[in-house]
């Protein structure tokens, strides 16, 4: 069966937590960042090795946080840019609202609808066990695709709209993938800061 999401406050069946609150940022504030962000952040083209060859991630980046915030996946390597004063407010606003503190945020910029994120889990050593990860989407909506690792009959997906928060938590990087595919509906730039709280190793 899939899974049934219900906006502020659904669970994932098992094996983890998910809630989905699609107003968190009211439109004009969210207009206001996105706009912000997308003029302001040093957006970066990284490379990933496949199968020994270098291919180029299908959407721009940005790693921001604290001094000692370093951050590694598929082969980069990332040492933060301090906050700026945007991304400190979306964060305290982010921490107030979920009772979490994140000390990074990992910024995506998907500039197209041929823009997206392959299959994995947020399950880096630095992000310790269960992390909690809260998302912020801004700019055009894109489509969030979940499913569980073992159990193939678990799966669903969701809008991620502009101004909207999406927060996984316990053992859902453990036991889930989740993705934003390429999609055939036109789009424009979709920007998407995901909060961490990164651990020194």
């Amino acid at each position: 069966m899939g899974i049934m999401f219900i906006e502020n406050g659904s669970l994932l069946p098992k094996n983890g937590q998910l809630t989905f609150h699609p107003n968190f940022i009211a439109t004009e504030e969210a207009d206001f960042y996105f706009e912000k962000l997308l003029k302001e952040i040093q957006w970066e083209q990284y490379y990933i090795q496949i199968f020994g060859k270098k291919i180029a991630q299908p959407r721009l980046t940005a790693w921001h946080g604290e001094r000692k915030a370093a951050y590694s996946y598929s082969g980069i390597n990332l040492m933060p840019l301090p906050f700026t004063t945007e991304l400190l407010a979306i964060k305290q606003k982010v921490e107030s609202f979920t009772g979490h503190t994140f000390n990074s945020v990992l910024l995506n910029l998907y500039r197209h609808n041929q823009d997206s994120m392959g299959w994995h889990s947020d399950d880096e050593k630095e992000l310790g066990t269960d992390p909690y990860i809260a998302s912020i989407s801004l700019g055009c909506s894109r489509m969030f695709h979940l499913k569980h690792k073992t159990d193939k009959n678990l799966k669903g997906k969701l809008a991620l709209s502009h101004g909207s928060l999406l927060c996984m938590g316990g053992e859902m990087q453990a036991n889930w993938q989740h993705a934003i595919p390429k999609t055939t509906i036109r789009c424009k730039e979709r920007i998407n800061l995901t909060f961490r709280q990164i651990k020194e190793l």
